[in-house]
């Protein structure tokens, strides 16, 4: 059994968690591969909604082992509390490990997240201000702290103090604010670090064991293609690369071990925070897409920012990640719309463009080149096949498939996990 990947064709939030969720009813291991809490998972079971940040979407399956692999930046404060309001359900959460090479996102990460954000005033990129990119930053000086240290505690202390003596004086002299306390911090994870010792693993080693028993195993990603690092529209982008490449990275494994790469695709475009957004509408259908789409931030609680489906920008995630399925979701919020708009081709200088170009500049000036459809009236929540649906809401969907040329295995017509229609076995 190959290794499974989900991840996001446009600027996050396409409905990842559920279809994760779904998948993991056959996954023997998930794994998460890049992120922090940033991220805002929604999954919704029997009616009831669980929005999961750090942890892996496919959790509330027991039966399979969750790992938190070592391309993720972790809050342990964050990991104990999402932890705890699973068990406070009734859930056993002693399937969930963390890798030891995963990285700790610090107070100070968080701290300085926020100042240097404050600090950017018109420039400032629209983070979720908690330590993310500071944290990935001292990843790659080579000064952070990894989960292991917390195995090794006095290895801990001593890199803390290194650690802390420069983001204190960051604090100090640039943002003449209060420093941080070293016995203080070392306290709060001296209280905190008999907890997590017994889910901290080897993640590499059992996660390249599971794939050579034949097991299936799925890889998680959060955010998407268009807010990759290297691909995105820089510098309006997380700091890691939440596509099919990011895996090999932030899972430890190969790519020739990656046979199954799914895309989510939402029916409409959404974005939070800065940044250009070419099929952005400000008016009425943007307020009806997200009010009727419930289009605020799980992690934030923002209100996203809406537009047409941009296929140009779901043809460069198919690129990217190298696409054998697409997954479409909230697709049921486009009803009621008499007539919709997918975005074809970017209008930039006089000349349409079929790619994503590299200046933000760029991006920023494209008008959209729109091809126009009929909407549809009908309520397509309980449609359990492709037959079911509308006209209309078919030949949307199979300009997807010819546009992409990739093949729409899975439609999510509603927010639960039974809310799908299946054209293509996934697992």
């Amino acid at each position: 059994m190959s290794g499974y990947v989900v991840v996001g064709t446009q600027w996050g939030d396409e409905g990842k968690g559920k279809i994760v969720d779904v998948l993991s009813e056959k996954a023997d291991m998930i794994v998460r591969f890049q992120g922090g809490n940033n991220a805002g998972h929604t999954v919704v079971v029997n009616g009831e909604k669980h929005i999961l940040h750090l942890l892996p979407s496919g959790c509330l399956h027991e039966h399979a082992k969750c790992i938190i692999g070592p391309g993720v930046v972790v809050d342990p404060f964050v990991l104990l509390e999402e932890l705890a309001i699973l068990e406070s359900k009734g859930m056993n959460t002693e399937h969930i490990y963390i890798s030891e090479r995963a990285h700790l996102i610090m107070p100070y990460h968080i701290k300085l997240d926020q100042l240097q954000e404050e600090k950017a005033g018109k420039n400032k990129i629209g983070t979720t201000k908690r330590g993310i990119g500071p944290c990935y930053a001292d990843k790659y000086t080579r000064i952070g702290l990894r989960v292991h240290d917390l195995v090794h505690f006095e290895a801990f202390k001593e890199r803390l103090a290194y650690a802390l003596a420069l983001k204190n004086e960051q604090i100090v002299d640039i943002y003449h604010e209060e420093p941080f306390d070293y016995e203080e911090m070392v306290q709060r994870f001296a209280d905190i670090r008999e907890k997590l010792l017994p889910r901290i693993i080897e993640s590499v080693n059992e996660v390249n064991k599971a794939l050579d028993k034949d097991q299936l195993v799925l890889f998680e990603g959060a955010q998407a293609a268009m807010l990759d690092i290297n691909y995105g529209t820089y510098p309006f982008v997380t700091s890691s690369s939440p596509t099919s490449a990011g895996v090999c990275e932030g899972a430890g494994v190969a790519p020739q071990r990656l046979k199954h790469i799914i895309g989510v695709v939402k029916a409409y475009s959404t974005r939070v925070g800065e940044g250009p957004f070419v099929t952005e509408l400000e008016d009425e259908t943007g307020a009806y897409i997200r009010e009727h789409g419930g289009e605020y931030g799980a992690t934030t609680g923002r209100p996203r920012r809406c537009g047409w489906l941009d296929l140009n920008v779901v043809k460069h995630a198919c690129i990217l990640n190298g696409l054998t399925d697409i997954v479409v979701t909230k697709i049921d919020v486009l009803s009621g719309l008499k007539e919709l708009k997918v975005c074809i081709g970017y209008e930039v200088n006089g000349e349409v463009l079929d790619y994503i170009p590299s200046a933000v500049e760029d991006v920023a000036s494209a008008k959209p080149v729109y091809k126009l459809f009929t909407g549809w009236d009908e309520d397509i929540t309980e449609c359990r096949s492709y037959e079911e649906l509308p006209q209309a809401c078919r030949e949307y969907l199979a300009f997807i498939e010819e546009f992409t040329d990739t093949r729409i295995s899975l439609i999510s017509v509603g927010p639960d996990r039974i809310n799908n229609i299946i054209t293509h076995e996934l697992v």
